[in-house]
């Protein structure tokens, strides 16, 4: 019962921390320092979401396929190659690296 306890107060914390957006002025949000602190913001969090993904398993450091498809992946976004072949040629990298290995 605790556990479903901590999910249903998870879910009424993120309901109304989004509610409270609402409350925000509009000329904080139009102001251009809160453009870039979001943009920053976002960036930093999926970056550590990223990371995370890589280089984790468990409470432990990996390095096994996924690096393989994150550097094959960022070559391709730094060459400007569409997103679709971006994720095309990280998952190739991923099922080579697991099968030559």
């Amino acid at each position: 019962m605790t556990l479903w306890f901590a999910i249903l107060v998870g879910a009424a914390v993120t309901y109304l921390t989004k509610l409270s957006g609402y409350a925000v002025p509009a000329r904080w949000l139009a102001n251009p320092r809160m453009t870039r602190v979001a943009g920053a913001i976002t960036v930093a969090l999926l970056s550590a979401l990223t990371v995370m993904n890589t280089f984790a398993a468990g409470a432990g450091l990996v390095l096994d396929a996924r690096l393989a498809a994150l550097v094959v992946a960022a070559l391709a976004l730094w060459a400007r190659l569409p997103f679709l072949l971006v994720v095309v040629l990280g998952a190739v990298a991923a099922g080579a690296v697991r099968w030559w290995g």
